[in-house]
């Protein structure tokens, strides 16, 4: 017989382990030496320790499950107590109870943790909902529109709640938005039936000035062209594509007037030469106007010139589109600086451009994503199929930058 602190092999093979309740049978050996025996079994109580070590390990240093962790340790518990092994299986029990009661702090530490986590991110979402409701009743369109744009991004990034919590915060934060789109919605479309009113004033002026264009009655139809000239001035602009088309034939109208009067009073050319040397002066300091760097003076200063332009009369009518091709091209400068401020400042029309520009780097964010997972799962096949979609939705998205350029960044 053969025997060790803990445990011994009688005559028949069976091996022995001592425990505080007294031996128990660990197994029997019938292939070799009794030391053989019970050298085998302490290998495999060796072994029980060397899994426990590294259960150990992995509680205490990675984020194991408290469930994935409790079953390797019961796992390992019905083993030790199983006695298939020669050692201090006591021992081994006290290491478990022990990290079964570590388990159970970690398990309650990190409820407690996502507790904290879900109090603050609804306090963070509660913040999120009262800014958008605020900003729902601003009329600063495009601020208030980049800062729900902004709102809605933080709002992605906070966890989720409870699904009763969440929802109704989320309906709320949903109403903002709708509120204030709807609202500027409503705003634009008034500018535009602002522009649409324009039109159609406009048209009712092209139409007169048209009807007035064969008349002979030069001095009341004049004074006439200066009224439908204010009231034109006064009519605001309409939409971009009529604008300047209503404005050749208001202008072209009152050429074909002006034109014949001007053939009717051919002996009245010393007096339209000294006309021409006012309007190059007028001409000559509307020139100094450009570059437009402070439109709303341009514009004032311009009129003013033009104002005194209109008081002037003819000049020769072979200077005439030059000195006034000068006063038009001033003229047109203006008007296209006013165009590139409307287009920058245009809320609606940026809101759209950034709109498609945040969707379509949210695409291309995700393809990425998609890649690199491809990639570490050694799935090549997929990776480059999803890389040949990433360069038609980087194309896309670089045209759309390229865009809202205009905008002003």
């Amino acid at each position: 017989m053969s025997s060790d602190p803990w445990g011994r092999v009688d005559d028949a093979g069976t091996v022995y382990v001592r425990t505080a309740d007294g031996e128990k049978v660990a197994g029997s050996w019938q292939a070799g030496s009794p030391d053989e025996a019970l050298a085998y079994f302490k290998r495999k109580y060796d072994g029980l320790v060397v899994e426990i070590d590294l259960l150990e390990r992995r509680v205490n240093t990675t984020d194991l499950s408290a469930k994935d962790a409790t079953a390797a340790i019961e796992h390992v518990r019905e083993q030790v107590d199983a006695h298939h092994a020669v050692g201090d299986l006591e021992a081994l029990r006290t290491r478990l109870d022990k990290l079964t009661e570590t388990v159970g702090k970690r398990q309650e530490e990190r409820k407690a943790r996502k507790a904290q986590q879900s109090q603050e991110a609804r306090r963070a979402k509660e913040d999120l909902v009262a800014e958008a409701e605020q900003l729902a009743q601003s009329d600063q369109w495009r601020a208030a529109g980049e800062r729900l744009r902004a709102l809605v991004d933080s709002w992605k990034g906070l966890p989720r709640l409870d699904r009763k919590t969440d929802d109704e915060l989320w309906h709320r934060f949903s109403h903002a938005r709708s509120a204030f789109s709807k609202r500027r919605k409503a705003h634009f479309a008034q500018l535009d039936a602002q522009r649409e009113e324009a039109r159609r004033r406009k048209e009712k002026l092209v139409a007169e000035a048209e009807a007035l264009s064969g008349s002979r009655d030069w001095g009341p139809t004049a004074a006439k062209y200066r009224e439908l000239m204010q009231e034109w001035k006064a009519a605001g602009r309409a939409q971009r594509e009529h604008e300047d088309d209503l404005w050749a034939r208001f202008r072209g109208a009152q050429d074909v007037f002006f034109q014949a009067r001007a053939e009717v009073f051919a002996e009245r050319d010393s007096e339209q030469r000294e006309n021409l040397a006012r309007k190059e002066e007028l001409a000559a300091e509307a020139e100094k106007l450009l570059p437009v760097t402070d439109l709303k003076a341009a514009r004032s200063a311009f009129r003013a010139l033009n104002e005194r332009w209109d008081a002037i009369g003819h000049v020769p009518r072979d200077a005439r589109p030059r000195v006034e091709g000068r006063m038009h091209a001033v003229e047109r400068a203006i008007q296209e600086a006013e165009e590139a401020e409307w287009r920058r400042t245009n809320p609606e029309a940026r809101a759209r451009a950034e709109g498609l520009t945040g969707q379509l780097q949210d695409a291309v964010d995700k393809l990425k994503a998609q890649i690199e997972k491809a990639r570490s799962a050694g799935n090549a096949a997929k990776a480059a199929k999803l890389e040949r979609e990433l360069e038609g939705r980087q194309a896309l998205l670089d045209q759309a930058l390229k865009g809202l350029q205009e905008f002003g960044g």
